[in-house]
């Protein structure tokens, strides 16, 4: 028996999330389903951010275990046969059998973005959200800044979540612009239900000038839902990928 990793990018557009629901598409049943059909046995798979309803990613990662004769490696090109168009399995490799990747220590980076001019773009629907107001990209980059650190984010934590500890550190958070289109990047140990699309938010309400950039100390003080801006349409997010402080890959192989 062996452990596989895949890193899965996915167009969250017509899926209900990550995390299986019965009777409704997710990408972990398509996953399941395909990895069951392509080895001839029950797979479930255990994935690394269960991400929203319409949220994209390009570098989600799950595990599996398999006693399957397929190289590890190959897994990948076999499984892309099964699966519909709008997800891809970047690729694929043996990990230690205890990895676990929602267990070890790692940064997540997700991405915002907002596409800001008059007019929508249509080719642009599907993974941005759309801002006809012009935003005050500076202020956004200030605000952000307050973000970096260990806090209590509970201001930016879907109401009723249910957590342990509201308590993240974000390494980075950064606010930059080509042409029409801003990138919120934000980069952490772990995040709260909902917290990046919250802090975007929030930053668009910065942007609009409905609030200052020292005004996001005041909300992270505050530890109230109510503090924050609104919670950011879903499909303007991407999960850009998880990087492991260890290599799994090289865990595997010294194993």
């Amino acid at each position: 028996m062996k452990r596989v990793m895949l890193r899965v990018a996915y167009d969250g557009t017509d899926y209900c999330g990550w995390q299986l629901q019965p009777g409704k598409p997710t990408i972990e049943s398509v996953l399941n389903e395909a990895l069951t059909a392509l080895l001839g046995k029950k797979i479930t798979v255990i994935g690394a951010s269960r991400t929203d309803s319409g949220v994209h990613s390009l570098g989600n990662v799950a595990v599996f275990d398999t006693d399957t004769r397929i190289p590890a490696e190959k897994i990948c090109y076999a499984l892309n046969q099964r699966l519909p168009d709008d997800i891809v399995i970047q690729e694929s490799g043996e990990v230690s059998p205890d990895f676990h990747p929602r267990y070890c220590d790692s940064r997540k980076t997700y991405e915002y973005r907002i596409l800001n001019r008059t007019f929508p773009l249509p080719t642009e629907r599907r993974d941005s959200y759309f801002c006809y107001r012009k935003l005050d990209v500076e202020a956004m980059r200030e605000a952000a800044q307050y973000l970096v650190g260990t806090h209590d984010f509970a201001s930016f934590c879907a109401a009723h979540a249910q957590t342990e500890t509201t308590v993240r550190t974000v390494y980075a958070c950064t606010v930059e612009k080509t042409g029409d289109m801003i990138c919120i990047r934000v980069t952490g140990a772990g995040f709260l239900y909902n917290m990046v699309r919250i802090i975007a938010g929030t930053l668009l309400e910065v942007g609009y000038g409905a609030r200052q950039p020292r005004d996001m100390q005041t909300i992270l003080t505050a530890c109230s839902r109510s503090a924050a801006g609104p919670t950011a349409p879903a499909h303007g997010l991407t999960m850009m990928g998880i990087e492991f402080e260890k290599d799994p890959y090289i865990l595997a192989q010294n194993s």
